[in-house]
């Protein structure tokens, strides 16, 4: 990616020319420096020494999660009111306020649990990031394409990762240890029923959903409050995979969706998405049978409607996958005035890992590459580091000075425009779980809201998954889907029985098909 603070120098030699990091032109891309044609080779083979060193460390280290990922550019338009109120009594955030408004956006779109380069079919959820460059610098709306998550609290987060990821000693990914981490986390039911239906394998990118996922703050110019959870819906409809399905795609191209975002773009069929919000006041809202901090749960349309406050369109594919995508760096705590948190626990905990993440990942100054860094002033009293490639000092600043407050004309506190959102906040400090926990509700609301082939694949695939699992885990799950619906349990348990003798008997005719089919062969 071209980044336009930067004027390289042209050679001398020509735009095209080939040359080393140092600028040097290259006149033999071909061949090292030997003694003789056929060797030895000798030290100095500076270029051949940058070339290879560089190569080796050509991949920085893969997310630990929403590894697989593809991404464009966009704009995101606002509507200047959130359904028929002004946006203003709501929030200040200055992308919101104007109709017409356009602020620049990049999405990076992923799946969730697998690696680099695992296939585009596989049963995940698939991460929606989108950073906002806007005029008081980013706001990241980080979230995924299903609207609820496994667990409610941040401390869970590496044990359900580790469940999902492989065995650190066969180094496979099983059911069991999914369902092993999912019968002991009841709270998980929502989820793992909207993860193994057909939502569990959205078309494509294009073609899915997006949730911010966790409960968050507006704030308006008086420095009033309101919870709010944000939802993308795309307008080119909503399309999902069956396992089959899914399967039958992977079997041709295991990069579809990637492919499908890339020249749908290309071809300007450019997607889009509507932003809309769900309201409510601040507060526990004991008249509710949930909490609304929490993730595992969804706030019912009806009683908070959806209210559209803008609209994006993804017009402009990356110049270059790794500069863009790859080292794209997203953060929930990344917000703008008018914007804030909630007391959400999950939320509070991605705040400070996502960041931190990405230091570690890309380094401590991934703000400053291009992808990452805000379309707008930028002054900082941060220095050094891994990778840093200019000072974040303003215009006249003195830069003998990287501290504040000082006297020597150094950097100042910006003046206050609007009043601090002040929540109360008061009580003992516990390690406590959310008091309404409604495990097992909505969980069943939406498995009765499924249509006939939802539950059928639903049904399927839950089986496929837990048929190797240990008796006890699949006894715990049977308990758990039951209490979400009885006939959701009933199919499960069934699905189970029909399987489990069928199971050891495939797996004993593989063992001997291997010897009794294979050829043999002569050494060579």
């Amino acid at each position: 990616m071209t980044d336009p603070r930067d004027q390289a120098h042209q050679s001398s030699t020509g735009e095209q020319t080939l040359t080393t990091r140092q600028g040097h032109p290259v006149t033999n891309n071909q061949n090292l420096r030997t003694v003789g044609s056929r060797g030895p080779t000798t030290l100095e083979n500076y270029h051949f020494l940058e070339k290879i060193s560089h190569f080796d460390r050509e991949r920085i280290p893969e997310r630990v999660v929403h590894a697989r990922g593809a991404g464009a550019h966009g704009v995101f338009e606002a509507y200047g009111t959130v359904g028929d109120e002004p946006v203003g009594k709501y929030t200040r955030a200055k992308l919101f306020q104007e109709k017409g408004k356009q602020t620049p956006v990049f999405v990076r779109f992923s799946t969730v649990g697998h690696g680099g380069h695992s296939p585009e079919t596989l049963r995940d959820p698939r991460g929606f990031a989108v950073k906002f460059y806007t005029e008081d610098g980013n706001w990241d709306l980080v979230g995924n394409n299903l609207k609820v998550f496994f667990i409610r609290d941040a401390i869970k987060f590496p044990d359900l990762i580790h469940s999902q990821k492989p065995d650190p000693i066969t180094n496979r990914q099983s059911g069991e240890r999914i369902f092993d981490f999912i019968c002991n986390t009841p709270e998980a039911m929502h989820m793992v029923t909207l993860l193994f239906s057909p939502w569990g394998i959205p078309a494509n990118y294009r073609h899915m959903q997006g949730s911010g996922v966790n409960t968050y703050k507006w704030v308006n110019d008086r420095g009033e409050g309101v919870l709010v959870k944000y939802h993308w819906e795309p307008l080119q409809g909503i399309r999902n995979l069956t396992q089959p399905e899914a399967e039958a795609i992977q079997a041709k191209n295991f990069n579809h969706a990637t492919q499908d975002l890339f020249e749908a773009i290309e071809r300007g069929d450019y997607p889009q998405w509507e932003l809309c919000v769900q309201i409510m006041e601040d507060g526990e809202h004991p008249e509710l049978d949930f909490d609304p901090l929490d993730d595992t749960k969804i706030w019912p349309k009806e009683q908070f409607p959806w209210l559209p406050v803008g609209r994006m369109t993804l017009n402009r594919n990356p110049e270059n996958y790794f500069a863009e995508v790859e080292q794209s760096a997203f953060g929930t705590g990344v917000l703008v005035d008018g914007l804030d948190f909630s007391d959400d626990k999950m939320l509070q905990g991605r705040t400070f890992a996502y960041s931190d993440t990405q230091r570690y990942r890309v380094g401590p100054n991934y703000l400053q590459l291009p992808i990452n860094a805000p379309r707008t002033h930028v002054a900082t009293n941060q220095r050094d580091g891994q990778m840093a490639y200019r000072v974040d000092a303003a215009p006249g600043q003195n830069p003998h000075v990287n501290y504040e407050p000082s006297s020597l004309n150094g950097l100042k506190e910006a003046p206050r425009t609007h009043p601090d959102h002040t929540p109360w906040v008061e009580g003992h400090l516990v390690r406590q779980t959310l008091e309404r926990t409604n495990d097992f509700q909505q969980a069943g609301e939406q498995y009765r809201n499924f249509e006939d082939w939802e539950r059928e694949d639903l049904i399927g695939n839950l089986v496929a998954n837990l048929k190797d699992a240990a008796q006890v885990i699949q006894d715990r799950m049977i308990d758990l889907f039951t209490q979400c619906d009885p006939d959701y349990g009933r199919r499960v348990a069934e699905g189970l029985a029909q399987v489990r003798q069928s199971a050891e008997e495939k797996k004993e005719q593989g063992v001997q098909q291997a010897e009794e089919r294979s050829h043999e062969a002569q050494p060579y």
